[in-house]
Parts: C-alpha cells; structure tokens; sequence
C-alpha cells in the first residue's frame, strides 16, 4: 500500500537500520525514563517523510515492557542526525503503533 504524501506509513517489522537508530537513542531514552533497559530490541515501526523522516519504534524493554518512540531523522543535507523527540511509556506488545 503506497504511503499517503506527508502520513505515516503501515507498521512493519523492524529492520537492522530500525534497530540501529534505537541504539543511537538508548541512552535518551533510559535518561528520560530515569532508569537502564537491559533489552532494547526494536520490534516494529511506521515512518512518515516530512522534511526529514520521522520513525514511530515500537521497542522492547523486558518482560512485557515496551516503549513507543518518536526518533526524527535530518536529512542528510542537514547533517543526517537523529533524535529523540518522544516517548510514551508503559506500552504492552499488543499496544498498536499510532502517532504521536
């Protein structure tokens, strides 16, 4: 299904780059939370081109655990960065993907 121009993407499973950007955010992430994550496995995502990529991560913590985050990706004529720009706490596995 062709994604709408500017709307996010349909959730699909995480890739080895997906997982890479939660790597890159972890330590943002645990800081913003106030305590480590032991497991950060990214399980599934959407994403949505603005003048960047915006990526919606579903990520596993532990347990039944899992965290929704907001990482924006620069283009890469503007550096290419990434940041974490929100997170939503106390998601389960079956907690659909939605933006935020």
């Amino acid at each position: 299904m062709p994604m709408m121009c500017g709307g996010p993407s349909p959730p699909v499973d995480a890739d080895e780059k997906i997982q890479t950007i939660c790597d890159g955010v972890k330590a943002k992430a645990e800081e913003q939370a106030g305590k480590t994550y032991e497991v950060f496995t990214a399980k599934s995502y959407m994403k949505q081109v603005v003048s960047g990529t915006n990526y919606f991560i579903k990520v596993h913590v532990g347990g039944d655990d899992h965290l929704h985050l907001r990482v924006y990706e620069r283009l890469p004529c503007h550096g290419g960065e990434i940041e974490l720009t929100e997170m939503q706490q106390s998601k389960s596995h079956q907690d659909p993907i939605e933006y935020f």
